[in-house]
């Protein structure tokens, strides 16, 4: 390997916190002057970030690579799993689709590929960057898995990397946790285990204490830090499971209610992350047709399987709200990706790449038709979006399975160099646009929002937030706190003793 300087995190279990604990070290060693990468050997992920050159990965290191101020490669996550349908996921090598495999056939036939393609990529970041954060996956005492695991002990061996394992204490059984963890990892893993980090603390440190002393007497591990829960962190999420932590109910204190329809298959949800930081508006995620109600905007977001989850609309009541909803007039109704090509009267899936249904009826709601391709569309894209009398420039990220056309009377939505994204009716209380950050433009998502503050006899509200300058205060943000209730210099330590081979 070549001469970066990496540190490994690794977790207790999946959504410990090792994604945004990556990012923050990502941010601290740019902002100490160190050209620094992120890297995930294997990432799973329906939430996809696509990279300059049009190329796939996990959001996750997308993100990562903002925070240290580099822009993001393939290298960084060269092996990406976006499950598709039961027991079947879409492998993703080095941004573009590989095949679909069952869990089964991937653990048997891939093994040799992935791990040549890791080693691949971490000698060519070991070659380019100074310090390298790497991030494992789930849990490394996966005993039943780790002979021929791609993402966690292995990849710290191959990188010669140190390693702190988090524990969540939100979750509670912190102690068991990482105690656990490391009795079930062979002598020569746990003696690579540097520390741990007990995240998303809450209360009075003093009452921890015990707990830490004896944890550190009985294992022989620092506690290099315990992290202070962090309130309202603006920071894309990757994993699903935060959509448990969203709610479906009302909040009469807000004026604006956006209901965002939560599919099996939902991808790229951080779409309405926006949304989450305007004063007016209230987010719920709706999984039952009386969920609904009547909210002032319904978005359908992106699905890793449109026909599946088209269905799952169907069979849970949801589609029949939806009609009666744009039926009212009372709610704009905007379809993202997946959730666009549901809006349409047909979808067709001539080669059952997502469903063995081969075509299903749309909601109808826009005269469109989609296909759906084996070539998948992954690309940055932007255009002049025309909203009511107003034009708006626009950047977003495509990724999609399919074509859609007009069939009948509709207007494009975004209008391109070379083509159209997207349609609307003409009333503009139905869009779809294949463009996923879309609400992340800022003056579109404002003249939206005051549009709709309009019509219902409320004061427009101007010169909202600047949702990139949010992000970059919050990797800052994160950053500063990190260094306040962490370890550096020990971890600065051992990064330097593994590297000289002391």
């Amino acid at each position: 390997m070549g001469n970066a300087l990496p540190i490994m995190f690794q977790g207790t279990h999946s959504d410990a916190g090792k994604s945004v604990i990556v990012t923050a070290f990502c941010r601290i060693f740019a902002q100490d002057g160190f050209k620094t990468t992120p890297f995930k050997s294997q990432n799973m992920a329906l939430n996809s970030y696509i990279t300059i050159d049009g190329k796939e990965i996990g959001r996750a290191q997308g993100v990562q690579a903002e925070a240290a101020q580099i822009q993001a490669t393939t290298h960084m996550n060269p092996i990406l799993i976006k499950p598709n349908r039961e027991n079947e996921s879409q492998i993703v090598v080095h941004g573009k689709p590989y095949k679909n495999m069952e869990a089964g056939a991937y653990r048997k036939d891939f093994f040799q590929t992935g791990l040549k393609l890791i080693e691949d990529s971490l000698t060519h970041l070991t070659d380019t960057y100074e310090r390298i954060v790497i991030e494992g996956a789930g849990s490394p005492a996966e005993i039943n898995l780790n002979d021929r695991e791609l993402v966690n002990m292995r990849v710290a061996k191959m990188a010669n990397a140190p390693v702190v394992l988090i524990g969540d204490i939100e979750k509670g059984g912190v102690f068991a946790s990482l105690v656990g963890t490391l009795q079930l990892l062979d002598r020569e893993d746990c003696d690579r285990v540097i520390g741990v980090i007990i995240n998303k603390f809450r209360g009075d440190i003093r009452l921890l204490e015990p707990g830490l002393k004896w944890f550190e007497e009985n294992t022989g591990k620092r506690v290099l830090g315990v992290i202070p829960y962090i309130p309202h962190l603006n920071i894309d999420a990757e994993d699903s499971v935060i959509l448990n932590k969203y709610t479906s109910a009302l909040n009469d204190e807000k004026e604006l209610d956006i209901a965002v329809i939560q599919y099996p298959k939902i991808s790229n949800f951080t779409d309405v992350d926006p949304f989450f930081h305007e004063p007016d508006c209230h987010v719920r995620f709706i999984t039952r047709a009386e969920q609904l109600k009547q909210p002032d905007i319904v978005i359908l977001p992106g699905s890793k399987n449109t026909l599946e989850d088209l269905m799952y609309l169907k069979d849970s009541g949801i589609a029949q709200k939806l009609t009666e909803l744009q039926g009212k007039g009372l709610s704009h109704i905007f379809g993202i990706c997946g959730g666009y090509q549901m809006l349409g009267s047909e979808i067709h899936d001539p080669y059952a790449i997502e469903s063995p249904h081969l075509s299903l009826n749309g909601l109808s709601l826009l005269p469109l038709k989609t296909t759906i391709t084996k070539e998948k569309t992954t690309k940055l894209s932007e255009g002049e979006l025309q909203f009511g009398s107003q034009q708006f420039h626009v950047k977003g990220y495509e990724i999609h399975m399919g074509e859609t056309f007009m069939d009948g009377e509709s207007s494009p939505l975004i209008q391109l160099e070379d083509r159209n994204d997207g349609y609307k009716n003409s009333n503009e209380e139905v869009m779809g646009t294949y463009f996923h950050g879309i609400f992340h433009n800022d003056a579109f998502r404002e003249a939206l929002l005051n549009h709709i503050r309009k019509r219902k006899g409320l004061s427009p509200i101007y010169n909202r937030i600047s949702f990139n300058k949010l992000r970059e205060e919050a990797f800052d943000r994160l950053a500063d706190h990190i260094r306040e209730h962490v370890d550096l210099d020990v971890i600065q330590q051992k990064m330097e003793e593994y590297h000289q081979g002391v």
